[in-house]
């Protein structure tokens, strides 16, 4: 019996051991792709599953439905990145520490004609430009320098913005 009772001691503290055992999600650096329209291979119209899938980090998350705020999103708040999946879009902040395939963050208004062409729609506070994928939207601050990047597998007509 005494035999009995120290196995089942062990192997309930066994279990209990593995249990405390949790993996952080590794994402490494994020990269963006401005002429794809894509955050380390990830396209905006990825279901929530697919994203969290191929970037497990993420800091926070909106599930879709009508009761929500932007009808679905996930958040990776430390890199300043935000995947709005009802909406297909993607938001990349002032704060990004990744890469990017074309630096644009941090760049003048009206330099990047060479690589990006003419905006489709202009604003005093934006440029859209529409792409293969969709769209591209530069967001300026006042210094005319661009801010905030969103690209969206939706074109310029077809885009909803979260506010």
């Amino acid at each position: 019996m005494k035999k009995f009772v120290v196995c089942f001691g062990l192997l309930l503290l066994g279990r209990v051991g593995y249990a405390q055992l949790k993996t952080t999600p590794v994402c490494g650096v994020f990269e963006v792709n401005v002429l794809k329209g894509t955050v380390n291979n990830v396209m905006p119209n990825f279901t929530a599953g697919e994203i969290k899938k191929k970037l497990p980090c993420f800091t926070g998350e909106e599930p879709e439905g009508k009761d929500s705020k932007c009808n679905g999103a996930v958040f990776y708040k430390d890199r300043d990145v935000s995947f709005y999946t009802y909406r297909k879009y993607v938001v990349i902040g002032a704060t990004f520490k990744g890469k990017t395939n074309i630096p644009v963050l941090g760049t003048k208004r009206n330099s990047l004609f060479n690589k990006l062409g003419n905006p489709q729609l202009k604003d005093p506070k934006w440029d859209a430009y529409q792409t293969q994928y969709g769209c591209l939207i530069l967001y300026y601050d006042a210094q005319n320098k661009v801010n905030r990047i969103i690209m969206s597998t939706k074109s310029t007509d077809e885009i909803d913005l979260c506010q």
